[in-house]
């Protein structure tokens, strides 16, 4: 029997880069002399780094002692933001997690700041299928360790992670944790445990036999 499952956030649950490209852009504008050019398209390339290696991109040129100031900013904005627009679900995820939190508990793990996944919680009707949550921002420690320590906190032994780029599938490497591939999302990978198209297609897994 699973003891969980656990959720990427961005590419997995939702599409909010347009929003954020929106938070770093002013950032860009009112603390830089960087033209204020993210697009949502940049960030799918970037969303599920850790966040010191996107401001590396985003803040290309000013001193990284800089970075975390600035990026402090950033997620300040995105989470006023994904409260004033909303960010909506993608389609299926609501009802396939009605049907996933009666067979076992639901966990989000995400490379995120603190403040993200409780914005998502609170905005979409997700919150009373979630048990719990850990991100970079709670641990300041790369996604396999931040996987573990959620891990260790709920006393979980055989879960599967559900994300949707290489990142997510080396941190579940290294946590020991299969991989399975959000093949909707914004990445890819070659050699996950299980892809899925579509959300729904979580409640067929053989992972449940």
């Amino acid at each position: 029997m699973l003891d969980g499952l656990i959720f990427d956030v961005d590419g997995t649950l939702w599409d909010s880069t347009d929003l954020v490209a929106k938070a770093w852009n002013y950032v860009l504008e009112t603390e830089t002399n960087l033209p204020a050019d993210v697009t949502g398209d940049l960030l799918k390339t970037l969303f599920g780094k850790p966040m010191d290696e996107i401001c590396l991109k985003i803040f290309k040129g000013i001193p990284v002692s800089e970075h975390p100031r600035l990026g402090d900013i950033c997620f300040q904005k995105e989470n006023q933001l994904l409260y004033q627009e909303p960010v909506p679900l993608y389609p299926q995820i609501l009802e396939t997690f009605q049907e996933l939190s009666t067979r076992c508990p639901l966990f989000i793990v995400s490379n995120c700041q603190k403040g993200y996944i409780e914005a998502l919680l609170d905005t979409t009707p997700l919150k009373p299928y979630i048990t719990g949550h850990l991100c970079y921002g709670d641990t300041n420690c790369q996604k396999d360790v931040t996987i573990r320590r959620l891990m260790k906190q709920y006393n979980l032994k055989k879960v599967f992670y559900v994300g949707d780029t290489q990142g997510d599938a080396d941190a579940c490497q290294k946590a020991d944790v299969p991989f399975i591939l959000a093949d909707y999302g914004f990445g890819n990978t070659p050699a996950p445990a299980y892809r899925i198209a579509e959300p729904k297609e979580l409640l067929t897994l053989p992972i449940w036999d």
